[in-house]
């Protein structure tokens, strides 16, 4: 049986883990009785730790809000996921927390043990970040929108969507999916009662929260997938459908989730599905894969590629 400083140690841990907890189950966790979680409980709440009871025959526990931030116990691989976190926001894409995200990093780089100190250098020294130009999301809209997919709650905010006049919107929201330039929620949308897909920093003003909806089957397995779907052809005027003459994984190697989808057909052979805004970029796009290729859709497309090959034979043969 753990000793009551280690004990009161992990009971923190849990409750900062998930959202709630019943009280036999943190007893099952820590191998005690009821009773001592309770007494345990009441430990933690002298310490300042906000914990509140939840109603229920068993009854419950959850780590709220308190007026100051209590400390946090994080084991070695969230303390360095945290400080790489941190060196990534600083020179993210989340509108003006590069500076508090320094002075946080220094604040845990001080206290981290000489192992996850090296551990964090390490990732640093030998990563390079390649900077692109993008917008910025505001960090409060971000924690607003996690907040709500967390406690499955509708949000309302305005929206300038690529084309067309600013609208009002009313979703369920899903979760947040980062690609590395943009950050979007995927959303049950109430009004077209259909699953979305919103980039964030296209949301004009602050969300705002509005009732609980009870959680439905996700668009997707994974929301990464649904929202490279959405952007890689969805939002341009030119769609193409394609069957790449080469195994799923090789052409995965040559694309970008956020340009294309794929789907295998077989070993040897994959469904692609991309965007452009010109045919132009979409025939350059195609041929910059460097893969084998038959054209389904559009046939705009495969007008162009006739007229783009007469032009070129006329150049080689003048």
């Amino acid at each position: 049986m753990l000793e009551t400083s280690a004990r009161l140690l992990k009971l923190l841990s849990l409750l900062q883990v998930r959202r709630d907890w019943t009280g036999p189950e943190l007893a099952g966790r820590l191998s005690v009785d009821v009773r001592t979680i309770r007494r345990d409980v009441d430990k933690l709440r002298s310490l300042g730790y906000p914990v509140t009871s939840l109603p229920g025959a068993a009854g419950g526990y959850q780590l709220g809000a308190g007026a100051e931030l209590p400390p946090l116990l994080l084991d070695d691989d969230e303390a360095v996921a945290v400080a790489v976190g941190l060196r990534t926001a600083a020179n993210g894409t989340i509108a003006g927390i590069e500076e508090t995200s320094i002075r946080a990093l220094t604040k845990l780089e001080q206290i981290l043990p000489t192992r996850l100190r090296r551990r964090v250098q390490a990732l640093q020294t030998h990563t390079t970040p390649l900077n692109a130009a993008g917008p910025t999301v505001d960090p409060e809209t971000l924690t607003v929108i996690a907040a709500a997919c967390r406690d499955h709650q509708q949000l309302r905010f305005a929206y300038a969507a690529t084309q067309g006049e600013p609208s009002k919107r009313l979703v369920e929201p899903q979760g947040l999916v980062h690609t590395g330039r943009r950050w979007y929620l995927v959303a049950w949308d109430v009004s077209k009662q259909d699953w979305r897909t919103f980039r964030v920093d296209r949301i004009t003003e602050e969300p705002s929260l509005a009732a609980r909806f009870t959680p439905r089957e996700p668009p997707a397995e994974s929301l990464g997938e649904f929202v490279s779907r959405q952007v890689a052809s969805n939002v341009y005027t030119y769609q193409a459908v394609l069957t790449i003459h080469a195994p799923l994984h090789e052409v995965a190697e040559r694309t970008s989730p956020m340009a294309v989808s794929l789907e295998p057909i077989d070993e040897h052979s994959c469904l692609l599905r991309t965007g452009a805004e010109s045919l132009d970029r979409m025939v350059f796009y195609l041929l910059f894969i460097g893969l084998d290729f038959d054209l389904h859709e559009p046939p705009e497309l495969k007008e162009h590629i006739r007229m783009l090959i007469t032009r070129l034979r006329k150049a080689v043969q003048a």
